[in-house]
């Protein structure tokens, strides 16, 4: 895969940075043409670079050949987004506190995080085939 590939709600892209400007554009669109408020679409956006970020860096270990998919949907007032990479996966519990004083000026460690702070509903689901995180934001 060598450039992003939109169809319908889902984007896919190669698992490279580059690529999070064609994600943000595509979700914030979306949201956008829904008549979503602002502040929540900042919430969202956040959220899903933050998770784009980690499937590059840690799901698919930046391998262009590795696509990441990313879809969303808006149902009964509310927006579920989905983010699939193609890495070993990983379990949320064992991430390190970003508040314990020994985490604290670290530079990596916080997307989970933020994405539970920002986000209604936050669901891992991981394998050795990839991990799938679903985040729902309510509007």
């Amino acid at each position: 895969m060598d450039k992003p590939s939109i169809s319908g709600n889902t984007i896919t892209i190669p698992s490279n940075l580059k690529y999070l400007v064609d994600v943000d554009e595509f979700i914030e669109g979306f949201l956008q043409d829904c008549g979503i408020d602002e502040s929540v679409i900042a919430d969202i956006a956040i959220s899903v670079s933050e998770l784009v970020n980690n499937a590059v860096a840690h799901g698919n270990k930046s391998s262009i050949d590795e696509p990441i998919v990313i879809a969303i949907r808006k149902t009964n007032g509310k927006v579920t987004i989905t983010v699939t990479d193609q890495g070993s996966g990983f379990d949320p519990d064992e991430i390190d506190d970003p508040l314990a004083d020994e985490n604290l000026l670290k530079e990596a460690g916080r997307g989970i995080f933020i994405v539970r702070a920002l986000m209604d509903a936050v669901d891992v689901k991981a394998s050795d085939k990839g991990t799938t995180v679903t985040i729902t934001k309510a509007f």
